[in-house]
């Protein structure tokens, strides 16, 4: 099997007449600094001189890892189970953030280790299995649980789409799921493992420590010349293998992708790997708290939104950077030039 997206980087040709209504606002050109970059990301990627931001949603994909077992964490298996039961019942910070943006979330069950009974409309049950493989004896998942992550992913985007959004976000819950992401880390860029992994849900020296540990034990089993998918099926998370097929279902779509912390961007980084132009569609929300997450922008040369020292994932990078985006297209839309508010422009 074979990756079938259609993805072409957005056209450049109307980036002037982008670029000349932003300078025409009444203000000192680039006074409104990393704004006027957005509003002309996305007024590229909409191939428009008016970008509207419309039905906003945030997708949060929920999955145990078996490598959480081997004490990666600072919490149990089970929070996994429990969070996702707290998502719908409005009580998560991800939910709180959505509500106040009015952005739409849903809430995804990949592959959490425990049954739900809770029957509800944002709440789509597409469990792979109970959770994945412990990768210390084996690879994460199969190449088919793998490809079905994928397809799954790309297909809840595409029903999304359907619905009118051109701006989505993307989040996680999944206890252990930083050891994956720092794997995934490590093999697309060849950064020491030790740079790589972080505290996690708040390890102490000595659980980040044990955490590198058991983590080198695991990679050593492994080769390191492995291919992006390989390395994907290997460490990766049912949640973070959705994520990569919902983002690039999104840059096929033309949609605009709000990219949250370490765990999105290690899904990000994947979805480079297989369509470096996707990157095109994404915006990047924040630089999280966790050790990585600056090596993984880097990697991808982005500039994140925000620094805020979070690193809690659900995608509240996602909903807490988008007013910033609405904000970047109101000035672009209604902000007077110069010429109809008879502002004199610069002698220069």
């Amino acid at each position: 099997m074979s990756l079938s997206f259609t993805i072409a980087a957005p056209s450049l040709g109307l980036r002037p007449e982008l670029q000349r209504k932003i300078n025409q606002k009444t203000k000192p050109i680039g006074s409104l600094g990393r704004l006027e970059g957005i509003a002309l990301q996305i007024g590229l990627i909409q191939q428009t001189l008016s970008p509207t931001l419309l039905n906003p949603h945030i997708v949060v994909f929920a999955a145990d890892h078996g490598i959480a077992e081997s004490g990666v964490s600072q919490y149990p298996q089970e929070v996994t189970h429990q969070m996702v039961k707290n998502f719908l019942q409005g009580g998560a910070a991800i939910n709180i953030f959505c509500k106040q943006s009015n952005i739409e979330l849903i809430v995804v069950d990949t592959g959490v280790k425990k049954e739900f009974d809770e029957q509800q409309e944002n709440f789509l049950q597409l469990k792979i299995a109970l959770g994945t493989n412990n990768f210390l004896d084996k690879p994460a998942m199969s190449e088919k649980e793998c490809w079905k992550c994928i397809e799954q992913g790309s297909k809840i985007v595409e029903n999304i789409s359907k619905k009118g959004t051109n701006i989505i976000g993307f989040g996680e819950m999944g206890i252990g799921n930083t050891s994956s992401a720092s794997l995934i880390l490590h093999h697309l860029t060849g950064i020491k493992l030790a740079e790589c992994v972080g505290s996690g849900t708040g390890l102490n020296e000595r659980g980040i420590d044990k955490k590198l540990t058991l983590l080198k034990q695991a990679d050593r089993k492994y080769p390191k010349n492995m291919k992006p998918f390989e390395v994907l099926a290997t460490f990766g998370g049912f949640e973070i293998a959705h994520m990569v097929g919902a983002m690039l279902e999104a840059a096929q779509q033309g949609m605009v992708i709000l990219v949250d912390g370490f765990i999105a961007t290690a899904a990000a980084m994947m979805a480079h790997a297989f369509y470096p132009q996707s990157k095109e569609y994404m915006i990047f929300s924040h630089q999280s708290g966790e050790y990585g997450h600056a090596h993984m922008l880097e990697h991808l040369r982005v500039m994140p939104l925000l620094l805020l020292g979070m690193r809690l994932g659900e995608g509240t990078g996602c909903a807490i950077a988008y007013p910033l985006l609405e904000s970047a297209i109101a000035f672009l839309n209604s902000m007077a030039s110069f010429e109809t508010a008879n502002v004199s422009e610069s002698l220069k």
